[in-house]
């Protein structure tokens, strides 16, 4: 969803259809010659002038437009907020409301090939890789398919679990792996004391793997843990303090984690001192748990696709930066969002169906 508008995804073709909201009136040629500008902008950041838009009018249109006629319509553009014109006598380039009118009613939104979407799935197949591993490989993918910053937001999960097992890495430290019903797989690293035997090991593993399946860790543990206080457990104080230690870890996803893949991305179009400035501005705050909650935020009540230009959303108050962005869900319930952060020179219609795929295809394998 836009700030305006409704994106809906196609499973069939891998495209995205666009149902536009209403937008203020132009007649076909002020939408063709404002088309250009924005296109043009969109792949080079430059501004456009109007010799330039008349020789592309007469040579793919078959339309004959002096330049002076076109300066009028840009004046009338620029007049209506549209444009403007980053030097004297230089070209024209959108205002951030134009490029809002432009991805809410004028932009053609492209289509994933089948190669593509194949790629988009083969990346997120689990293969015994951990959901984090799952989501940092999605962030890494839609950076590389988007040319921009990858964002994802891991959910807070806590899913049934099929099997735990504790693996020694040196004295004092122990690998906890946890299998899920649905195969995906978390890996946690805990402290253990240096009398932890791997018969220990073992007897713990093998209590906590007749209480836990088809359980989730929060279930299990309150189930293990009035068992250890009524004494019906029968267990040694060493194996008691592992299985103890072993369901009361933390996981990084409790209170989700933001993964960023391609920062370097952002500093691409970096073109001025102040705009190195805001690039760093936007790293920081990326690095803030308060900007996940935000991100998280954004995307509650949305249907799909959210699309975000310059200081439209919060982050971005400093301007200089767009941000689309889709939740995914489990059982009906938003546990995270995925997503590419660039600037405002966005090419909207390929990263809009590249988020909106990926974010299904995690939802599939999340859900």
């Amino acid at each position: 969803m836009t700030k305006n508008g409704n994106f809906r995804g196609d499973d069939n073709t891998g495209g995205t259809h666009y149902y536009p909201p209403m937008i203020p009136e132009l007649n076909q040629r002020s939408r063709d010659i404002f088309r250009y500008i924005v296109d043009s902008y969109l792949a080079g950041g430059d501004p456009v002038g109007s010799k330039t838009i008349a020789q592309y009018m007469d040579m793919n249109l078959g339309l004959s437009i002096s330049p002076a006629t076109i300066r009028n319509v840009m004046a009338d553009l620029e007049e209506a907020g549209l444009l403007y014109a980053p030097h004297t006598s230089a070209g024209r380039m959108p205002t951030q409301q134009g490029l809002r009118f432009y991805v809410d009613g004028l932009m053609q939104v492209g289509h994933l090939s089948a190669d593509e979407r194949q790629y988009i799935e083969t990346s997120c197949i689990p293969s015994g890789r951990s959901v984090n591993q799952i989501l940092e490989q999605a962030s890494t993918m839609i950076s590389g398919l988007s040319g921009s910053a990858g964002i994802v937001i891991a959910p807070k999960t806590d899913k049934p679990i099929r099997q735990i097992q504790f693996v020694r890495l040196k004295d004092t430290q122990a690998l906890v792996v946890l299998v899920m019903q649905d195969g995906l797989v978390e890996n946690r690293v805990m402290d253990i004391d240096r009398d932890i035997t791997s018969s220990a090991l073992v007897m713990a593993a093998n209590y906590l793997n007749d209480r836990l399946a088809g359980r989730t860790l929060s279930d299990a543990r309150l189930l293990i843990e009035r068992e250890i206080a009524e004494n019906r457990a029968q267990l040694d104080t060493i194996t008691t303090r592992l299985v103890r230690d072993g369901i009361a870890l933390p996981t990084d996803k409790n209170n989700g984690v933001i993964i960023v893949r391609g920062q370097s991305k952002l500093l691409d179009d970096v073109r001025a001192v102040e705009d190195l400035e805001n690039a760093r501005i936007l790293l920081s705050a990326l690095e803030e748990q308060e900007t996940m909650m935000r991100l998280l935020s954004a995307t509650h009540g949305a249907q799909g696709i959210q699309i975000y230009i310059g200081t439209e959303n919060q982050m971005f108050s400093h301007s200089g930066w767009s941000m689309v962005i889709s939740p995914y869900r489990s059982e009906d319930r938003i546990i995270g969002a995925i997503g590419v952060i660039g600037p405002t020179r966005l090419n909207y219609g390929r990263v809009i169906p590249i988020v909106d795929y990926t974010s299904r295809v995690v939802e599939r394998l999340l859900g």
